[in-house]
Parts: structure tokens; C-alpha cells; sequence
């Protein structure tokens, strides 16, 4: 069975970026001398599915941040033309997450990283989302983009972990309850 898993950070009044888009507020409170467990966190993960936006972000670091498979879910950008230095490393498509996680199923994908706010919102509506690893950054930004949005029900979740690092950064692991 494939199944999703976001690993995310928000500033400590929930939002993931600013109005703008800007994640400067999260990369200088970043401490390379902690540990947060990416490298954990993605070791079992056959791929990354994104949204646009986050896809657009990561189109700025050098070198390329991801080492498997990304899938980019973008009206947008479906049916375009992925930039030369990413062919095979990134793909484009319109699928929903549910059209997305069924074609990944059939390709033997069984773990999926779920990255971008309103991806990770959409993921979370359609109950796609296994567990979440969820880093909240001792700084209030004021204004932003959320991570989680409106949704049609309450969505319960189990605490499976917390721990605080010397940054102020504190980590919870949640498992979704079905």
C-alpha cells in the first residue's frame, strides 16, 4: 500500500512561508550544527511529490536539493517541458493526489514525501497522509501561508514523538488516525 509522509517546518504562528513566498525567516534560524532528521526522515521515501510553488523554490538552490524522483502536481506546469538539467529527475502532471498516488502505486512507489502547503492541505483533505514530522521554529512572522487550511471535518492525529534542540526548535512526529 502506498502512503504518504510530510516533513515540514513552520514558524511558531503556523505559517509555512510569508505572503510573498519568502522562507528567509526559516533559512536564518537554520543551525547546521542540529540534526533535524531529514536525512532519517527521507531514507525510506521512493519519491517526492510537490506542488509548484515548493518546485519553484527548490528550482533556486544549487545544486539541485532531491536525490529520487519528484513529481510536481501543477496545472500550470503539466504538459510543459522540464528544464534540460532535470530530465529524469522531475516530472510534471495535473493528476489529483489521489490520480497521483494511484499512478505511483502502479509504478511499485510505496513511500511518498508530501512537500508544498497547499499540497500537503490537499493530501490531508483526501486522507492521504500517513504521518507528518512537523518542526516549529521559534520565530512569529505576523503573515503568511498556512499549513494547514480549512477542512470539512477535524482531522485527528496521535503525538508519536517530541523533541526540542538548542536552536529553540521544537519537532513532533504525528500519525494520522484513521
Amino acid at each position: 500500500m502506498i502512503t504518504g509522509h510530510i516533513f515540514i517546518a513552520t514558524s511558531l504562528d503556523g505559517y509555512i512561508a510569508r505572503p510573498d513566498g519568502d522562507i528567509g525567516w526559516l533559512l536564518q534560524r537554520d543551525d547546521p550544527s542540529e540534526d533535524h532528521g531529514y536525512d532519517e526522515f527521507i531514507a525510506d521515501k521512493d519519491c517526492i511529490v510537490m506542488g509548484r510553488g515548493s518546485y519553484e523554490k527548490a528550482l533556486g538552490f544549487d545544486p539541485w536539493p532531491y536525490d529520487r524522483p519528484v513529481l510536481v502536481l501543477s496545472r500550470r506546469l503539466a504538459g510543459t517541458a522540464v528544464p534540460a538539467a532535470l530530465e529524469g529527475r522531475v516530472s510534471f502532471s495535473d493528476a489529483t493526489p489521489q490520480q497521483a498516488m494511484a499512478q505511483l502505486a502502479a509504478q511499485g512507489v510505496r513511500r511518498v514525501y508530501v512537500d508544498g502547503g497547499q499540497l500537503v492541505q490537499s493530501f490531508i483533505r483526501a486522507g492521504l497522509v500517513e504521518d507528518v514530522v512537523l518542526s516549529t521554529v521559534p520565530v512569529l512572522i505576523g503573515a503568511g501561508c498556512p499549513l494547514f487550511g480549512a477542512l470539512a471535518r477535524d482531522v485527528a492525529l496521535a503525538l508519536v514523538a517530541s523533541r526540542s534542540f538548542p536552536s529553540g526548535l521544537v519537532q513532533s512526529t504525528y500519525r494520522f488516525l484513521r
